[in-house]
């Protein structure tokens, strides 16, 4: 008996790029969400006198404070990007195959060169 795979079989099937943008447009809605959160805690903090500001200031200085800053940072900037992508798909452009394309890799690069420009300006600020 021959056991095929059923179709489109995971192992084989690929996700367009649009696809995998798409889902990461939603994971970076939710991330910028929770990243809100921590905004209004740290306005608190600042809000709540000296002591409590230093605490805040330790924490978003530390290793793991920068690191969570910059991501929630880059998934502010990509779901800028896929946002203007949406806008011009309001215009009724861009739906072709190589246009999709070109579009889903020129919105990861602009999404990284924003990011590391605002990182870039900010090393001179420190």
């Amino acid at each position: 008996m021959n056991e095929r795979p059923l179709s489109p079989h995971l192992q084989v099937y690929r996700l367009p790029v649009t696809a995998l943008l798409s889902i990461t447009h939603r994971i970076t809605g939710v991330a910028l969400s929770i990243g809100v959160v921590f905004w209004v805690l740290f306005l608190m903090a600042v809000a709540q006198g000296e002591t409590q500001y230093h605490l805040a200031q330790a924490l978003l200085r530390s290793v793991p404070g920068r690191i969570l800053l910059w991501l929630w940072l880059y998934a502010l900037f990509f779901h800028l990007c896929h946002g203007v992508r949406h806008l011009i798909w309001d215009t009724v452009h861009g739906f072709e195959r190589d246009t999709l394309r070109r579009h889903s890799y020129l919105e990861i690069a602009a999404s990284i060169v924003l990011t590391l420009g605002l990182w870039l300006y900010t090393l001179g600020q420190d």
